[in-house]
Formats: C-alpha cells, sequence, structure tokens
C-alpha cells in the first residue's frame, strides 16, 4: 500500500516571501500602483489574483500584473531558503517509503524552480490550486494527510477527506487553522518527525 503526504509550498516549505516582495515591488515601480512587496508577500497563501486586487491593484490591470508577475519572477530570486524542518520533514516521509506531493497556489513553473534549486524529490507537483480546490488532487494523488500554514490549506484537506496538519509559519494563527478545520496543529515542521513517529509508530531499524 502506498503512502502519500501532501504538501503546500509557500510558508510552509519554504520561505519565497523575499522573492515575491522583489517582484511585487517592481510591479509597484513598472506600473505606478502603491503596492508593498513586504507587506504583500507577509499573507500569501490565495491566488496571485485575489491577493492583488485586495492590495489595491485595479482589477482591470489584473491580468497584465500577472504575467508581468511570472515573467519578472524567475529573474528576481535568488535563493530561497526551506522554512524550518522542511528538509527533516520530507526525509521522514522517505525512510517510511512515502510519496510526496506539493499541492499549491503557486504558479506551477516557479514552484519547480524552487524545488529543483533545492534538490527536492517530489512525486507529484501541481499548481495554481487554492483552498478547497486542492482536494481533486489530494484525492487523486491518493494523499493521507495534507499540510499547510494557512486555513485555505485546512479547508482543501477537510474537502478530500484527508487528515489536516497545520503548521503556524504562515499569515494565519494556530487557532484560525484549528478553526478551519486542522486536525492537529504544529508551531513548524522541525515538530513534523516526532508527531509522525508518535501518531504513525517509529520507523524499523533495518
Amino acid at each position: 500500500m502506498t503512502w502519500t503526504v501532501g504538501f503546500d509550498l509557500d510558508m510552509t516549505l519554504i520561505d519565497s516571501r523575499p522573492g515575491v516582495a522583489r517582484a511585487i515591488d517592481t510591479l509597484a515601480v513598472e506600473f505606478d500602483l502603491p503596492l508593498s512587496g513586504t507587506a504583500f508577500a507577509d499573507r500569501l497563501g490565495p491566488p496571485l489574483a485575489t491577493l492583488l486586487v485586495e492590495a489595491g491593484a485595479p482589477e482591470e490591470l489584473v491580468p497584465d500584473l500577472i504575467t508581468r508577475y511570472r515573467a519578472l519572477y524567475p529573474t528576481l530570486v535568488s535563493t530561497i531558503p526551506p522554512m524550518p524542518g522542511a528538509q527533516a520533514a520530507l526525509a521522514a516521509i522517505e525512510a517510511r517509503q512515502g510519496r510526496v506531493v506539493v499541492v499549491t497556489g503557486k504558479h506551477a513553473p516557479l514552484a519547480r524552480l524552487h524545488i529543483d534549486e533545492l534538490g527536492w524529490r517530489i512525486d507529484h507537483l501541481a499548481g495554481d490550486l487554492w483552498s478547497a480546490g486542492k482536494a481533486a488532487t489530494l484525492r487523486e494523488q491518493g494523499a493521507d494527510l495534507f499540510v499547510g500554514d494557512h486555513v485555505g490549506d485546512m479547508r482543501g484537506a477537510q474537502a478530500a477527506g484527508v487528515l489536516g496538519v497545520g503548521v503556524s509559519t504562515g499569515p494565519c494563527t494556530a487557532d484560525e487553522l484549528r478553526a478551519a478545520g486542522a486536525d492537529v496543529v504544529l508551531a513548524d515542521l522541525t515538530e513534523f518527525p516526532g508527531w509522525l513517529a508518535a501518531e504513525f509508530g517509529a520507523v524499523a531499524a533495518n
């Protein structure tokens, strides 16, 4: 039987705020808009179009802003660090011969840039998915649990009928994650291997 763990990407596995902030600040200058890259990056989770409108971008400009953002992003992003514990969390799944799927709201080609740079073995990547929209992929991939930092991730886990594991490393508090349906909330991924062992048993020694 294959065992599969789903992860969100931004602020769950990686801290992409610096790259996002640089791209948004560049957009602000090019389009003469009052956008703050830092404030924008602190709210990562929802789709780019939603965040742009909420940040004050005119709706009629959003398609052009998204196109330009996606063109700029690879040229402005330097090394993006993994979140604390991310590498150990992935290693803990590999030790159990598990599969890892990443289901993210980030545009898939941009998500792939980070995954490849970090050298992570990911069995399946699905991008441009948000909240309950993540459920179909989680079901198709046979996910047993989904780990994320946003209330939208917990709604996705609920819609898929899988265990929702929240990490309070993004814009949502532990209480907000629980209210959105998280079955368990960890401070960050450094706690994930221990929780995994306690929940599913220790990996047998060779």
